[in-house]
């Protein structure tokens, strides 16, 4: 596998931000299914950041390699864009055609070390049933159990269990992600984001609170506004409780 970026005409880009039928046109026409733009970025990770499942299932068929890494660095790979976003039906797609689910991006990420980090519970059941590590630390040492009691996405802690982060052997991890459940519980969801934004932009913020389902849980956001408009954020799920009764038998 190369990371060299291969050169094409941009039709086959200007497909992607239309239907499967044009990028179908284009490929037939001779565009590589291996094509990268002026910035290195391939066809492939286009289609699996914007998810476009039927898009990544035909660059796949035509021959696109799903681990090939995108972007100016090379930095970037497919399975990981697709997870960051919570795109798990490209995600599925991309394992199904041969994705390492381990492999590891620039700084050190993981496809799971997204979709645990971000709350994408669907994401991290298609990654672990794909073969996904769930004991294989983030690229700062963190266990993905503990970052999902952080999260306080109960289904992706459940899912973490039933695939062996609470094996024998990781009772540390248990007790430790117990402990971040059971403090960030005790905490005001609204407030502690607003902390968190404040440490970020300052205080005196113009922010609203938005709550809503994801994947079946609840999620709380705070989102600052500039001229009216979202310009940044951050959310969290609210399942915190639930996952200390969860894990306080384990630890």
């Amino acid at each position: 596998m190369t990371n060299e970026p291969i050169r094409d005409e941009p039709s086959l880009f200007d497909a992607l931000y239309e239907d499967e039928n044009t990028v179908v046109r284009a490929l037939r026409a001779g565009a590589p299914a291996e094509a990268s733009d002026e910035e290195g970025t391939t066809a492939l990770y286009t289609a699996a950041v914007q998810d476009r499942p039927e898009m990544v299932r035909l660059l796949l068929v035509a021959g696109a390699d799903p681990d090939r890494a995108s972007g100016p660095e090379a930095g970037d790979l497919p399975l990981c864009g697709a997870a960051c976003g919570g795109h798990t039906e490209v995600v599925e797609a991309l394992l199904s055609a041969g994705a390492r689910p381990d492999l590891r991006e620039e700084f050190g990420f993981t496809a799971l070390r997204w979709a645990v980090g971000l709350g994408h519970a669907a994401t991290v059941e298609a990654l672990l049933a794909g073969g996904a590590d769930p004991l294989l630390p983030g690229p700062q040492g963190e266990a993905m159990l503990v970052l999902a009691a952080q999260r306080g996405s109960v289904r992706t802690v459940r899912a973490l269990l039933a695939h062996g982060a609470g094996a024998e052997g990781q009772e540390s991890a248990v007790a430790s992600a117990l402990a971040e459940a059971r403090r960030i519980a005790g905490l005001d969801p609204e407030r502690e984001l607003l902390r968190r934004l404040e440490e970020m932009y300052g205080s005196g913020l113009d922010t609203v609170v938005l709550r809503e389902r994801r994947d079946g849980e609840e999620t709380v956001a705070v989102e600052l506004l500039r001229d009216g408009v979202p310009s940044a954020g951050v959310d969290q799920h609210t399942g915190h409780a639930e996952i200390v009764a969860l894990l306080d038998g384990r630890a």
